[in-house]
């Protein structure tokens, strides 16, 4: 599937909702938590979520790369329809395709950071040689080469959320998703990982969806969505910030 930008340059679109519900029974009570969602993201383009809690900002993310299913509507993902699919098919896609960044780092405490890197490779095939050399990449992309060694205790917060990064970003995905990625940093951490995300949107035409709250990440989407009970209301594009002098 293709999408055009605005200086009519042809874009590969790599997720894809049309008409997305999902439903949650809940005893005798039904919860909408999406109704009727249309959306895309092509390669190269930066997405911010937003909404107030139980928009179905999550929920939204978990359909577009096959954590949930859709109770109607479709979803397709690097071109596949997502629906059809066996729970199977669609860990096979997610491991080919996504990257997947939670607000806590959730790294194994036991491993040090270059295993946490490394662990998603070895689960899918990677040579000792390849997974190692990756890590390295991956690691100093995320300026932490001097803290392979180290393990989730010793870093700081905004490290490990990097070593996160590093993980999710290790298989080289062509879409990341990530679900408040700064809601436990600092501001300078978080900055981090804003430059992070837009290099990897520049240089490598990755597609980033994230959930957020936070504002400076705004800043830096090409595009904001908001959803608001379960509805796709409003799209935008970030206000250039003001120039000082």
């Amino acid at each position: 599937m293709t999408n055009m930008s605005q200086d009519g340059a042809e874009l590969t679109v790599l997720a894809e909702a049309r008409g997305v519900e999902r439903i949650y029974t809940l005893g005798a009570e039904r919860l909408h938590a999406l109704r009727g969602v249309d959306m895309q993201g092509s390669a190269g383009e930066f997405i911010a979520l937003i909404g107030r809690s139980g928009s179905g900002k999550t929920t939204l993310l978990n359909i577009l790369v096959g954590l949930d299913r859709a109770t109607a509507g479709e979803a397709f993902l690097a071109g596949q329809r997502l629906n059809g699919l066996s729970e199977e098919g669609r860990a096979a896609l997610r491991r080919q395709h996504v990257g997947i960044v939670f607000q806590s780092s959730s790294l194994m405490p036991l491993l040090t950071a270059a295993e946490n890197v490394e662990l998603p490779l070895r689960i899918s095939g990677w040579s000792r040689r390849d997974r190692e050399e990756r890590a390295r990449e991956v690691m100093d992309r995320v300026g932490l080469l001097h803290r392979m060694r180290h393990r989730p205790y010793e870093l700081s917060g905004g490290e490990q959320q990097r070593v996160g990064i590093a993980r999710a970003i290790a298989s080289r995905p062509s879409v990341l998703i990530a679900d408040e990625p700064t809601g436990e940093l600092d501001s300078v951490s978080a900055q981090t990982v804003f430059s992070l995300f837009r290099s990897l949107v520049e240089e490598e035409k990755v597609l980033i969806i994230t959930a957020t709250h936070d504002r400076a990440i705004m800043s830096r989407a090409d595009r904001i969505l908001e959803l608001r009970d379960g509805l796709l209301t409003r799209e935008s594009t970030p206000e250039p910030e003001p120039v000082t002098e």
